[in-house]
């Protein structure tokens, strides 16, 4: 068993945390140092339990720039995978379109919101993954009955290998397929030495918001859809994306408190708008392959804005569903099923849980740019007739659904699963041979 002498003293931050003092108020990177050391398991049972409760208890865990410096030392100490690399597989296969450059996209929520609904963000990051180049950042249930994992580890007659794929064989899984799933037990190892604290403590901390800002190539990331679980959540969370260097994206909450854009009603949105920055004085046009939205550029070419507003099913041109509906969710087992029935297009085209992924897949291919585009060549199937009638924020979200719906009734968004679960397959085959 450790010692004291093996850990690091973070007794007066934890003094400045309680006291809270006007003279003395601790520092979002002095906060982001001390959590740091949890992922070095330099820091006491004691003390890490004292530091998660004290920036619950003063809403510290709330601030964007905490989020964000604490999002950056996590997203530090996770296991690195090759930038050169990346870029090279948004050259071969990144499909541009509309204004999408063809970067990698993420779909995510912070989880929390009580509902249980069904997997819809792990289930539409797959449909998604037919035009798109996605990297699904997710773990095990933490409070919902079938977390993103569980419901693909669930998966019948074969399941991926989701912890055979790691920071090196990640972009030879981008070789094959436009979908990975990053498992973040494979990727952040040093949250383990602080698992067993967060179980004892039996509430959720920062790390249970740091999730959907830790996604391991988050620099590579050219478009994010992140739900929160509370309205106040949302112009927080998109500051933090923000001030992490996010260029394109968007902070969803259903009026439900769901973390998910909602098929019963209302949902905010806060979306990041880049704008060209008039005090740039670099080189007029940027690489693609450089396209980036990482936190360690210099003078930023461009400047982003928060834009605030709202959606219902209607500007998706889908009928509401209640959310008893698609609530609450099953095991990973019966959402698995779920999941390959509307994959092979079994489901009737109106059927609340597909119409509820629908939305959800729709979302992220508006906000990556891909509507923007008057042309339509998705493949078999697509008639190309683009939908250019405009919603809320100027964006075509109809034109969104009606590409989501050729994933489904395609097969194109099973092809690119089953890409995946053989990549992944081939992907834990070195390990296998090993032992």
């Amino acid at each position: 068993m450790k010692n004291d002498r093996q850990y690091v003293s973070i007794a007066p931050l934890l003094k400045e945390l309680t006291e809270q003092s006007n003279s003395k108020v601790a520092t979002a990177d002095e906060i982001a140092t001390a959590v740091s050391r949890i992922f070095e398991n330099k820091l006491s049972p004691v003390q890490c339990s004292s530091l998660l409760s004290l920036l619950r208890a003063t809403k510290r865990d709330r601030e964007p720039l905490v989020l964000a410096e604490c999002g950056l030392q996590m997203r530090e100490a996770a296991a690195q995978v090759d930038r050169k690399t990346l870029r090279d597989v948004v050259r071969t296969r990144g499909r541009k379109e509309g204004s999408y450059r063809g970067g990698f996209c993420d779909l995510v929520g912070t989880g929390g919101d009580g509902w249980s609904t069904f997997n819809v963000s792990t289930t539409a990051s797959i449909l998604a993954s037919s035009l798109l180049l996605v990297s699904k950042h997710g773990n095990r249930a933490s409070s919902s009955t079938s977390g993103s994992a569980d419901l693909l580890q669930a998966i019948r007659p074969k399941a991926p290998v989701v912890g055979a794929v790691d920071a090196g064989m990640l972009p030879s899984v981008y070789e094959k397929s436009n979908y990975a799933f990053l498992f973040a037990p494979t990727f952040h190892p040093g949250m383990r030495h602080v698992a067993t604290i967060r179980k004892e403590l039996g509430f959720r901390t920062i790390f249970n918001l740091l999730g959907p800002l830790a996604n391991p190539i988050e620099g590579s990331i050219e478009t994010r859809i992140v739900g929160v679980s509370h309205q106040e959540l949302g112009p927080i969370f998109a500051e933090a994306l923000r001030l992490s260097g996010a260029r394109k994206g968007m902070v969803v909450c259903g009026e439900e408190q769901l973390d998910e854009i909602s098929c019963a009603g209302k949902t905010n949105c806060w979306r990041l708008v880049e704008h060209l920055n008039p005090a740039f004085r670099g080189p007029q046009y940027e690489e693609d392959e450089d396209y980036t939205t990482s936190d360690e550029e210099g003078e930023p070419r461009t400047i982003v804005d928060i834009q605030k507003f709202a959606l219902e099913p209607s500007d998706f041109d889908v009928q509401p569903h209640a959310l008893s509906e698609v609530s609450p969710g099953k095991g990973p087992e019966e959402n698995a099923e779920m999941l390959m029935r509307l994959l092979h297009n079994e489901l009737p085209r109106d059927h609340p849980v597909l119409e509820f992924v629908l939305l959800n897949t729709a979302a992220l291919f508006v906000v990556a740019g891909l509507c923007d585009s008057n042309v339509s060549d998705m493949g078999h199937g697509d008639n190309g007739e683009v939908i250019q009638e405009t919603g809320p924020s100027g964006l075509r979200w109809k034109e969104g659904v009606r590409r989501a719906r050729w994933a489904v009734e395609s097969r194109q968004a099973l092809a690119s699963l089953e890409r995946y679960i053989e990549a992944s397959h081939a992907a834990a085959e070195p390990v296998s041979n090993v032992e």
